[in-house]
């Protein structure tokens, strides 16, 4: 049911799919860049709901109490408690060891603000979960959305890092003046 919604939803909003079997892992932490719109969740998830992927991610728990919180975590979502201060670095890691399949979407901008440069979290989750970083992107330019391939960690954080900003520099976001191409 999922995918055909996904399908309608793309049919209806003329977006198409870049994904050409390029996610082929069972655990990945998925980046979601360029991140300056709620609406970036919706062609994410419907992305996902077409290629069987069944991503999660973290947001506040607020979204996840009461009547909305189901729908919400039926998307995904896992409630956090921002007020508290969590190391949801280590809380990710300890997801990925006790799951089979587990793919975490981060926006790794953190926000949709404009900011300086990316929060880190994404990379010492995928380091300490020893699990790849997958390209996930939105091209509202183009009215793209896929996944743009795996990236495997080296011990070079700048090397890796530049990768992952050679990839994303072409991709248009929704408001492209809260974007900064430039990610550390």
């Amino acid at each position: 049911m999922k995918k055909q919604i996904a399908i309608l939803a793309f049919y209806i909003t003329g977006w198409k799919w870049d994904y050409d079997n390029k996610f082929t892992c069972d655990k990945s932490v998925m980046l979601a860049a360029p991140h300056t719109s709620n609406w970036d969740l919706f062609y994410a998830m419907a992305t996902y709901w077409r290629f069987g992927v069944d991503a999660k991610f973290f947001i506040k728990d607020v979204y996840t109490k009461g009547l909305h919180g189901y729908f919400f975590k039926k998307l995904g979502a896992i409630g956090v408690n921002r007020k508290k201060n969590n190391n949801l670095v280590d809380y990710a890691i300890e997801l990925f060891k006790q799951k089979e399949k587990f793919v975490l979407l981060v926006p790794a901008e953190g926000t949709r603000k404009k900011v300086d440069k990316w929060k880190k979290g994404f990379y010492h989750i995928a380091k300490g979960a020893k699990v790849p970083v997958a390209l996930g992107f939105l091209d509202y330019k183009n009215k793209i959305s896929g996944v743009g391939g795996l990236i495997h960690l080296t011990e070079n954080f700048e090397t890796d890092m530049q990768k992952i900003e050679d990839f994303y520099k072409n991709i248009e976001a929704k408001y492209p003046e809260k974007y900064n191409k430039k990610i550390f």
